[in-house]
């Protein structure tokens, strides 16, 4: 094979090797890491300084700074999060990323095949999912470093090549140049892990002297702070078709870099002398990768500590660039919280599903308190605002049941998550029944209207007390989810047993009315149909009521408020 080919072919391939362990990595580190990344979250407040802290420890766990800022841009587009906790969170985001440039400096090229066989090994004995995941951890990281591996090997020819050197000395002799090139690549390859990985192993190459690094760290300076512009397009792109505060969230990612850039460009030379002596001495292409790790860990937790008292600031910028402008109307059908970009964060994913839920046992209260005021009025006029809340209901539940689905097909999620999204199938299905039987109890007083039925006085009283009592054991069922101790489970179990003899109650007063003419023995049917559906309504309420003395509650995947 030509030689340029294999170089091309070789730096290419490690480059998927190492951005395939890179990622694999990254999922089965959320694998194992299981619930601890709610803890991680919860770090959430309006304190920066947390912030700051959960967002660094968040990438370091996820070993991907784009991973944590999609993360960011769908809280606040779900109005999880306000817009100076996002961008705190971005700024540790940023300092997080640099751990994964740090365990490239490392040194482990000989351990690199008896890594990955160690991670096979365990991934294909372990019974237990979380021992498997922590196994393909370490095979994930072994590939890692051979895709590293791989990358320095082809590279070494382009130290002798003339062509290749005079280019390397027009990038250090011109940082805006640089900067250029490792936005591109950036852009190119989409993760600036990778590319700062590149970079490292590029610098370790000697020049023709066989002694210094080919780049040296003032040419490999530029590069970085390119490759942290580059970065931005994906939080950029993960805005797009989001909210004004997600798009907000974005731009301050995109500013803390340009502006880190527009900074530190002015001072390359002194600032490499700085990090050459803070770092290991040595021989230059031994101690540059570390040097390089070094540049980019310094980078950002100087532009995170200028910032951080400055989010006020940055909040105002990107208020500025990115004003309110007009209020967009809400499609009634469509989720408020939902984020197709959340699905590969399951941790995250299932507090959005929780919130939409919520959402959504808004709109069945609302639906249930207009079928009890129909029944109350007997105006079938305010039926049709009924009928359009009991479909966007019923199209609410269907995309929340596909997501749902989305997460379980992402192969993401560990046990416990996949028994999580089970219960909020599970409660999802009752709260948009209830929704559903409430319309189809207001269908059955048109019918009434319409066929000019005449149910007693007495019956239409009951009807609402039952009704009523369902409104209460719904709206306690709900507070029960989220977590609210003083609701009682047993006085919502009575209230069932209340409705239950209520029944029973309104069938023998139905007979006796129509034993005494007072009723027509035709409206049996339809009246017992109404009773039915309350009936269905209670046993609904009943399983909300189950699912939360169960100890399973909404807020329990709501960390972030």
């Amino acid at each position: 094979m030509n030689e340029k080919l294999q170089i091309v072919f070789g730096l290419v391939g490690g480059l998927a090797i190492f951005i395939y362990g890179m990622n694999m990595m990254s999922e089965c580190l959320q694998k194992a890491a299981g619930e601890k990344m709610k803890s991680i979250l919860a770090l959430l407040t309006r304190n920066p300084v947390l912030g700051v802290l959960a967002g660094a420890i968040t990438t370091a766990v996820l070993q991907s700074s784009s991973a944590t800022t999609v993360m960011a841009i769908g809280f606040v587009s779900a109005g999880l999060m306000s817009l100076p906790q996002a961008i705190s969170i971005i700024f540790g985001a940023n300092i997080g990323t640099t751990m994964t440039a740090q365990i490239i400096a490392f040194k482990i090229t000989d351990y690199i095949y008896i890594i990955i066989f160690i991670g096979f090994i365990i991934s294909f004995v372990a019974k237990s999912e979380k021992v498997k995941s922590i196994g393909q951890t370490i095979f994930a990281f072994g590939l890692l470093f051979l895709g590293i591996e791989t990358m320095g090997d082809v590279m070494k020819p382009l130290a002798s090549s003339p062509v290749f050197t005079d280019l390397i000395a027009k990038v250090s002799n011109m940082p805006v140049l640089g900067v250029a090139v490792g936005t591109l690549m950036t852009l190119v390859v989409q993760s600036s892990s990778a590319t700062i990985a590149v970079l490292q192993n590029f610098a370790a190459q000697a020049g023709p002297d066989g002694v210094t690094s080919i780049l040296g760290l003032t040419g490999a300076i530029p590069i970085l702070l390119g490759d942290n512009i580059g970065t931005t397009i994906t939080a950029l792109l993960a805005s797009i078709g989001q909210n004004k505060d997600a798009k907000r969230t974005a731009v301050a990612h995109c500013i803390f870099n340009v502006s880190g850039c527009l900074l530190f460009i002015w001072f390359i030379k002194p600032f490499a002398a700085l990090i050459q002596y803070i770092s290991p001495k040595g021989p230059e292409i031994e101690v540059i990768s570390r040097q390089i790790a070094n540049t980019h860990t310094v980078f950002n937790i100087t532009m995170t500590l200028i910032w951080v008292c400055l989010i006020n600031v940055m909040v105002k910028i990107v208020m500025t660039l990115i004003p309110d402008g007009k209020a967009v109307a809400v499609d009634p059908a469509k989720p408020l919280y939902l984020d197709e970009k959340m699905t590969n964060q399951p941790t995250a994913a299932l507090q959005l599903v929780a919130k939409e839920i919520l959402h959504i046992s808004d709109i069945v209260k609302d639906a249930v308190s207009n079928t009890i005021e129909i029944v109350k009025t007997e105006d079938i006029s305010q039926l049709e605002g009924l009928l359009e809340k009991g479909k966007n209901i019923k199209s609410l539940t269907d995309k929340t049941t596909e997501y749902l689905a989305l997460l379980f097909s992402s192969g993401t999620m560990t046990e416990q998550q996949a028994a999580q999204t089970a219960s909020l199938m599970y409660i999802l299905s009752d709260v948009e029944r209830m929704g559903s039987l409430s319309v189809e109890i207001a269908k059955c007083i048109q019918e009434k209207e319409q066929n000019n039925y005449k149910y007693t006085p007495e019956a239409m009283e009951e009807l609402q007390k039952s009704l009523r009592t369902l409104e209460k054991m719904f709206i306690d069922s709900m507070k029960a989810l989220q977590g609210d101790k003083s609701v009682q489970i047993d006085k919502m179990v009575k209230r069932k047993d209340k409705i239950m003899d209520l029944d029973i109650k309104m069938r023998k007063a139905h007979l006796q009315r129509v034993n005494k003419g007072k009723c027509k023995a035709s409206l049996t049917a339809p009246f017992t149909n109404i009773l039915h559906l309350i009936d269905r309504m209670g046993n609904s309420c009943l399983n909300l009521a189950d699912v939360a003395a169960n100890e399973i509650s909404l807020s329990y995947f709501m960390t972030v408020n």
